[in-house]
């Protein structure tokens, strides 16, 4: 299926080839997208990253492109990755295995469209790829958008960053040498545990800045406890917003850290 304003096109590595949704011109970043796939509110947020000046490479990593979220399509994708050899949904130390992929995509990325480097996004399933990408130094501006693998089914999975032991190293050494980490998330989100950023700032340090935005009962903004979607299903695009400012963030992060002046 196609996506208004966005070029279909294939990126092949290693034999595995996969749909890539472009649009724009500028830096590269590559947006990942939440379960159940690319829904209309994903497709909205690619559209939103290219006109503020970029080239978003959007992968078709599961799901029926352009289809609306439901909980009955996203608990048939969520059971499809799980079983999937690409994905490591419950694994502790482990980054999933189409981050190889993910970041030969991130390299020819950078490749076509130049700058000091490429962003990259993940949310809810594929959050935790962004830091993963970071492996690979052409990675500038990682942002873990409600990251929420490995599923929080014990207190050390709580705490997990879905990356191995050697991956975290470099990771940090990339940190150590100014490079810089986004998360957002809601607090009662209870797919990102309060642990997992807690570790990363334990990890991190400076370089990791999180975003946490408050969906406690009573919260002023009334935002729902079940909130996880921070920069599409659940975004409320409106001027003093909690998720609005976080989207903007996003962006401004991006521009930091792509755009050359």
């Amino acid at each position: 299926m196609s996506l208004a304003g966005f070029e279909e096109t294939e990126f092949e590595f290693e034999g595995k080839r996969k749909v890539v949704y472009r649009r724009g011109s500028g830096p590269a970043v590559v947006v990942m997208h939440e379960m159940p796939g690319i829904t209309p509110a994903v497709a909205a947020f690619g559209r939103r990253v290219a006109d503020e000046g970029f080239t978003v490479f959007m992968p078709v990593l599961f799901g029926t492109v352009g289809k609306p979220p439901s909980l009955g399509y996203a608990l048939n994708q969520i059971a499809r990755a799980c079983i999937s050899w690409e994905f490591t949904a419950l694994t502790r130390g482990q980054s999933s295995p189409v981050t190889v992929w993910l970041r030969a995509l991130c390299r020819y990325a950078h490749e076509e469209c130049g700058g000091p480097g490429v962003g990259a996004l993940g949310m809810c399933f594929t959050g935790n790829f962004a830091l993963s990408l970071m492996v690979d130094e052409t990675v500038m501006a990682p942002v873990l958008s409600q990251p929420s693998l490995p599923f929080p089914l014990s207190a050390a999975h709580k705490r997990d960053l879905a990356v191995s032991d050697e991956e975290l190293a470099v990771i940090k050494e990339r940190v150590g040498q100014g490079c810089k980490v986004l998360g957002l998330a809601f607090s009662e989100d209870g797919m990102v545990p309060a642990e997992r950023f807690e570790r990363l700032r334990q990890e991190l340090g400076e370089g990791f800045e999180g975003i946490i935005i408050d969906s406690s009962p009573g919260n002023p903004y009334g935002i729902a406890r079940t909130a996880h979607s921070v920069v599409t299903n659940d975004l409320v695009d409106e001027e003093g917003h909690p998720t609005q400012a976080a989207l903007h963030r996003v962006l401004s992060f991006f521009r930091e850290r792509l755009q050359v002046d």
